[in-house]
């Protein structure tokens, strides 16, 4: 049996397209020109062990800790499927050993920095910078988000669908996880900036945050044409957008509010993330 026809076979319908456009890549890039004409069979630790290795070398084009472990996952799970189906009798991807990743530092902003930030994106995004920093929405779900999902009068808004650009291709589903699905309470100026972009459900679309062209945007495009610019006016660099998360979260924590009021409001699974990734600001 060869792994093409066990790829085949392991489509999951209810797997997101991101996840899936992923896994593809792992597979076309890394995983068949290494082991396509191995036998399944045939796949064992030492021939993993050094393609582990070959993808983490760092005197060549290693790849990063993150993504060798993203293609050993994709690999796991084809031999996972080949296992359930009886087609080999161990699965010798399972716990290989991968390079440790390294945590990449967390950058928070000050509200005098948040609101320099603002004043320096076009100001079509001034409430997309203010929403993500006080709001700790992910980038999906800000580019995601519908007016009729905005409350002015409750102050809030509630997170329940999320863009996904795939290889150029958009598409819209619910987030990763339950927990994703939340309604997060802004402050009033928060909200005064979403109001004034006059937008209302009967749009089209409905989306609160579209390309100057009226079009969902595309996440690579917006970062390039409006977000790095910005970042560099207002004196920031370097800055990623998900660092208004991190920021949001760190306001969060400065004002008093529990763990487990923190974790439900950035939509993680548990507290045990929040104290992981947040635990040296915490009292």
């Amino acid at each position: 049996m060869v792994l093409a026809v066990v790829a085949d076979r392991d489509r999951s319908p209810v797997e997101l397209p991101s996840s899936r456009a992923r896994n593809e890549i792992s597979f076309e890039r890394h995983i068949l020109p290494n082991f396509g004409a191995v036998q399944l069979a045939r796949v064992d630790r030492a021939s993993l062990r050094e393609w582990v290795a070959q993808m983490s070398d760092p005197d060549g084009a290693g790849l990063a800790p993150s993504t060798v472990t993203k293609n050993v996952q994709a690999f796991n799970r084809l031999m996972r499927a080949a296992l359930e189906d009886r087609l080999i009798a161990a699965n010798p991807v399972e716990r290989l050993p991968v390079p440790r990743i390294e945590r990449e530092e967390m950058r928070f902003l000050t509200p005098t920095e948040l609101s320099t930030l603002a004043d320096a994106i076009d100001q079509r995004y001034r409430a997309f910078v203010l929403l993500a920093g006080y709001g700790g929405l992910r980038l999906g779900e800000l580019l995601g988000l519908r007016w009729k999902h905005v409350d002015t009068k409750g102050r809030h808004v509630h997170v329940s669908e999320t863009l996904v650009a795939v290889r150029g291709q958009i598409s819209f589903g619910a987030p990763k996880t339950r927990a994703a699905i939340r309604t997060v309470s802004l402050p009033g100026f928060v909200i005064d900036a979403l109001t004034a972009l006059g937008g209302s459900d009967r749009d089209p679309l409905g989306l609160v945050f579209t390309s100057p062209e009226g079009q969902p945007i595309r996440p690579s495009l917006f970062r390039r044409r409006f977000w790095v610019p910005a970042v560099e006016t207002a004196g920031l660099s370097p800055l990623r957008i998900h660092d208004l998360r991190h920021t949001a979260v760190a306001l969060w924590i400065a004002a008093g509010g529990h763990p487990k009021q923190i974790a439900a409001r950035a939509g993680h699974t548990s507290v045990a993330v929040v104290l992981d990734r947040y635990g040296h600001l915490l009292p």
